[in-house]
């Protein structure tokens, strides 16, 4: 079979569950994990056949698809800032809105060559403190979580993009301080209400971790109001919080810090223009 007939297999099987640009991904994605193989190489060559024992990867990859698991987890791995990190199903699958937050923390800490003291609280992957150190190889990064299983994951993902980061096993809602001072204080901890879950998709639902996700219907903020509090303590003088928060909640966050008593406080829209990540400073 070649690669050009596995292709079309896939539209036709998963159109049921995904649009035809989101079944293309998941075929390049395959196809450069299986066969180091990329879009072009497949335009220049379009008669390339797969052999028996890959045709059998492909079909259980596809049969994989087709109960919504998302090709992050059956490939075990994805991007994130250019940079490859493990995922399982004890860890959410990074996002394109994290990266912004990423890069926005980035260009707040412009001497790179600086010893910044920085902790992200619910790691998971780890790929917001990794991606951190990696571009500020002088600073010291810590990451926090409360599933000792994602933080195996997190320190996996660190040797393997050949940083140093010092990860702990935290519940940081019975956590009264932090014991060291930071710069940066950065978080995408749970915010989807309960009430949201209906439009939550079944490939997120189904198989994300939802400790990382859920929060109860009663206290959507609480752990932004946890970590507010922990970071009034902990940060330094002119130090910055960064939150990913809940899109529907942008305003309630922001008030929640100006009621702790944060200064300059700043609400960013993703790339979707939706409200999702702030940053506040402590005077």
């Amino acid at each position: 079979m070649t690669f050009k007939e596995i292709k079309s297999s896939f539209r036709s099987n998963l159109s049921p569950f995904f649009d035809e640009q989101e079944i293309d991904s998941f075929f390049y994605l395959v196809l450069e994990k299986f066969h180091q193989l990329k879009r072009v190489d497949l335009a220049l060559q379009p008669s390339l056949k797969v052999s028996e024992s890959g045709l059998e990867q492909w079909n259980a990859v596809l049969e994989q698809l087709k109960t919504q698991q998302p090709i992050q987890y059956i490939l075990g791995e994805t991007y994130f800032c250019d940079l490859v990190f493990k995922v399982n199903e004890h860890t959410l699958i990074p996002r394109p809105e994290t990266e912004e937050l990423v890069y926005w923390i980035l260009e707040e800490l412009k001497q790179k060559n600086q010893n910044y003291a920085i902790v992200d609280i619910g790691t998971g992957t780890g790929c917001i403190p990794i991606t951190l150190k990696k571009n500020l190889p002088e600073s010291t990064v810590f990451g926090l979580d409360i599933s000792e299983e994602a933080l195996s994951v997190a320190r996996e993902n660190a040797t393997t993009n050949e940083v140093e980061v010092k990860f702990m096993q935290k519940n940081i809602l019975e956590t009264s301080d932090l014991q060291h001072q930071f710069d940066v204080i950065v978080s995408n901890p749970p915010y989807v209400r309960n009430l949201e879950k209906a439009e939550i998709k079944t490939n997120v639902l189904a198989f994300e971790p939802h400790l990382a996700l859920f929060v109860s219907d009663d206290e959507p903020l609480i752990f932004y109001r946890k970590i507010a509090e922990l970071a009034r303590k902990n940060l330094k003088q002119n130090g910055l919080l960064f939150f990913e928060i809940n899109q529907y909640l942008g305003k309630e966050t922001v008030e929640l810090l100006q009621n702790l008593g944060f200064a300059t406080i700043e609400l960013r829209k993703d790339i979707y223009g939706n409200d999702r990540m702030i940053r506040a400073s402590v005077d």
